[in-house]
């Protein structure tokens, strides 16, 4: 209307209260209740607890509560209400003693229930502050009453998982029982009977460490496994996040103990100790299993979490000669079984992008194309911006097309053989397997001008070896006249560059061992120097690198070793070094010489034997 001098507001004008939302970005996501509990229920039943992360929220009472914290909170009144029992000796500190009684049973509860019963545990925490709403009683890890001789990964990603029947959690191990009843005398262990309160009653027979021992015994692994580091040594802390939530599964909680347990036992060279572990190991086996055939706990980061400490335990036992390749198969099934997507949060995506070249390894070694090339897992994992990419991810970008040429150069062979081709068609695969070669070799030397010469901290350096803190000294030859001498050996600017130049050492020299071109080929004497660089970083890196970060060097050592011929001085100084490591880091699979992670055609991840 004209002359109408009214206003309208603008509602977009209008101030909403700046609400902070009180759900996880998990819960909000999938659009179903939060408990506000960190983590919270629903994170937790779906067995990702990590992933469970809440916005800043300034109000006090909107902030989740962290299980953790309630745990830190159970042990300090714990220590208090002992204190206080202690101090009144004349039998006056009875209630004292029933709450310490309660209090302990609790702690227990949360350390070892299921994931279930932890939820509605601390609930009631957070909802009674003043004693406890009902009694709560102390629940060991759970198994169910098959028992198998092995166990194995029958994941592939089209394939449609069985469910199998859960027994109750109140039903006796009659097996397990039966297996370790020789054991009942180690002072090391006590079995627990408990009496449910549940609708069925029953006991619960476990196994189970004292827990002030555990906790050192964990510590210990982690300080060998995932010690605390700068970036620029390297990521290092996946195994420790995932130590943070295995109060939150039974199953992490089981297999820290008997990783832990057993590596303790060796590295002080205690066998009681370390067979201790081993008792723990096929409960540990028997409880995966059951995971891996769930459809639901098979994708759960506490599966994947236990077969990364699997891993570490073979490195260390050795187990069988092709435990390690057994499990860095199982661990690649399960990982592109869960998928790229499932690898963008808390310490899915610590284990996937720390252990990543463990994973280019495994793929070169099985010499056969590798999803990791694929560019949904060059990128989806990045994706949530949790890390970025350095520069030994973007060498390991160039490292996951490698294996698809040596399964393309060994069909080629095959062929040759059985001249299933004709002469043309033989013609044309040889022109594009070189052309590919010769473009992929190319962009390995682009890659070393960005990075390496242009690395921000400065390029490796070299020094004079002289054998001060005990490592064996590198001899090489002289392949022109045949006189061996003692060259430089390589420093670097931090750890993670001096790993990043292994790895780059040894996937050319994979990569150059197909290299059969005519002309501008790796020729022989460039391939015995990327070993000798390999052998010349070994010193840096074992003496300066913290707990068993050395591992991380293992693969590179094993292609440096296939490098170099019997009986050379180069064959010495690698057995020297693989017997120190073994000495010093309690590492058997170093003292192994790493067989079963060769990447030549008849390895034991190439063969599939297991």
């Amino acid at each position: 209307m004209v002359g109408d001098t009214r206003i309208v507001p603008d509602s977009r004008a209008r101030k909403v209260p700046n609400r902070q939302s009180r759900s996880c970005k998990v819960c909000r996501l999938r659009k179903v209740k939060c408990d506000r509990v960190k983590p919270c229920h629903a994170c937790c039943a779906h067995g990702y607890p990590s992933k469970c992360v809440y916005e800043h929220v300034p109000d006090e009472e909107a902030r989740p509560i962290s299980q953790a914290e309630e745990i830190r909170n159970l042990r300090a009144e714990i220590r208090e209400l002992r204190g206080r029992i202690d101090d009144k000796r004349d039998g006056s500190g009875a209630h004292d003693i029933k709450r310490l009684d309660q209090l302990e049973s609790l702690f227990e509860s949360i350390r070892s229930a299921p994931t279930p019963l932890v939820d509605n545990l601390v609930r009631n925490i957070r909802t009674a502050h003043v004693g406890l709403k009902k009694d709560l009683v102390p629940v060991g890890p759970w198994e169910g009453r098959e028992s198998y001789e092995s166990y194995d990964y029958p994941l592939t990603p089209s394939s449609t998982l069985p469910v199998r029947t859960r027994l109750s959690l109140n039903s006796p191990d009659e097996d397990f029982n039966n297996l370790h009843a020789e054991d009942d005398d180690d002072s090391d262990f006590e079995r627990i009977s408990v009496s449910s309160d549940s609708d069925s009653s029953g006991t619960i027979s476990v196994m189970s460490m004292q827990r002030p021992a555990v906790d050192v015994f964990v510590e210990r692994f982690l300080d060998a496994f995932s010690p605390q580091v700068d970036m620029k040594s390297g990521r290092a802390g996946a195994l420790r996040a995932a130590a943070g939530i295995r109060m939150f599964s039974p199953l992490i909680t089981d297999a820290f103990e008997a990783v832990s347990v057993a590596f303790f036992g060796r590295s002080v060279q205690n066998k009681q100790i370390e067979a201790s572990g081993f008792r723990l190991y096929p409960r540990v086996l028997r409880s995966l299993q059951d995971a891996l055939l769930d459809p639901e706990k098979c994708k759960a980061e506490s599966t994947l979490v236990t077969v990364i400490l699997l891993l570490a335990f073979e490195s260390v036992e050795r187990t069988t000669q092709s435990g390690v390749s057994a499990h860095i198969r199982g661990a690649m099934r399960l990982i592109e079984h869960r998928g790229p997507e499932n690898h963008m949060y808390g310490v899915e995506h610590l284990i996937f992008t720390e252990l990543r070249p463990y994973w280019i390894g495994a793929a070169l070694a099985t010499r056969q194309p590798s999803f990791l090339a694929h560019e949904e897992w060059k990128t989806v994992p990045w994706s949530a911006e949790m890390s970025r990419k350095d520069i030994l991810h973007s060498l390991l970008d160039l490292a996951t097309e490698v294996p698809g040429l040596l399964a393309i150069s060994d069909a080629f062979k095959a062929a040759q053989i059985t001249s299933h081709m004709g002469a043309q068609e033989m013609a044309v695969k040889q022109s594009t397997l070189w052309n590919e070669i010769r473009k992929l070799t190319d962009r390995f030397c682009q890659w070393y001008e960005d990075y390496v010469v242009a690395y921000p901290d400065g390029p490796p350096q070299e020094a004079e070896q002289n054998g001060d803190q005990g490592f064996p000294i590198f001899q090489r030859r002289d392949l022109r006249t045949g006189a061996t001498f003692t060259p430089t050996r390589f420093i670097y600017p931090n750890l993670l560059l001096a790993q990043t130049m292994c790895v780059y050492y040894a996937v050319r020299l994979v990569l150059s061992s197909i290299d059969t071109r005519p002309q501008d080929r790796v020729s022989p004497l460039e391939q015995y120097d990327l070993g000798c660089g390999i052998c010349r970083t070994l010193e840096f890196y074992i003496l300066t690198a913290p707990g068993n970060m050395i591992n991380r060097l293992a693969f590179p050592t094993r292609v440096a070793w296939e490098a170099f011929p019997d009986g050379g001085p180069e064959r010495r100084f690698m057995v020297e070094v693989l017997q120190l490591v073994e000495k010093r880091h309690a590492l058997g699979l170093w003292g192994s010489a790493m067989e079963e992670l060769s990447t030549k055609e008849s390895s034991p991840l190439n063969t599939g034997s297991s």
